[in-house]
């Protein structure tokens, strides 16, 4: 078995210190920011051992750029950024390729993700893909919610606060400043 070489770069979002790591088939990790760089460098660099930190090539500026500008809230490109989906089982690949079609400023519930998927019933096991989800915001589970349209669970640093941060960013409907749910779960139930 040949070793893929894995770079990896920190670079400033307006939502704090993002990382990204690649390999030469593609981005195989995006880091949401921690509670400070320096946290987010090591998690990068638990999550990719061996990965040397080092001038990312063009496809990778233009995925920054893109992930960058998704989380000022301008248009989102990051569906033209390639990813290395090697390591993925093909039941997550699925769920994040399905993921990625999801507008910015739309939302589905994690039933709804199931279904386009073709596994009806299968909402808690696409829960726990995009739990496990190495990509995001590219692969975008912040816009993936709960029955009912709750916010559900979102495992980046900052939890619940950072989804919601992220739908009100892409101005899903229901989620801004001044809506009852910037702050607190959404409940239509």
């Amino acid at each position: 078995m040949i070793a893929i070489a894995i770079g990896i770069e920190l670079f400033d979002t307006a939502i704090g210190r993002c990382g990204i790591a690649w390999s030469e088939r593609g981005v195989v990790g995006v880091q949401l920011p921690e509670v400070d760089a320096s946290a987010t460098q090591v998690l990068l660099a638990r999550r990719f051992p061996g990965a040397a930190q080092r001038l990312p090539p063009a496809e990778v500026v233009d995925a920054i750029a893109a992930i960058t500008a998704l989380l000022r809230g301008e248009a989102d490109d990051t569906p033209s950024i390639v990813l290395d989906t090697n390591a993925v089982p093909p039941f997550e690949r699925s769920v994040f390729e399905a993921c990625r079609r999801i507008a910015a400023g739309s939302t589905l519930t994690y039933g709804e993700l199931a279904r386009q998927i073709g596994a009806p019933g299968a909402a808690r096991a696409v829960g726990r893909a995009l739990g496990r989800n190495p990509y995001a915001p590219v692969v975008p589970c912040h816009r993936v919610l709960a029955a009912g349209g709750r916010p559900g669970g979102f495992s980046a640093h900052g939890g619940l606060a950072t989804k919601l941060r992220l739908l009100e960013i892409e101005g899903a409907p229901g989620f801004g400043a001044g809506s009852l749910f910037g702050s607190a779960s959404r409940d239509t139930e």
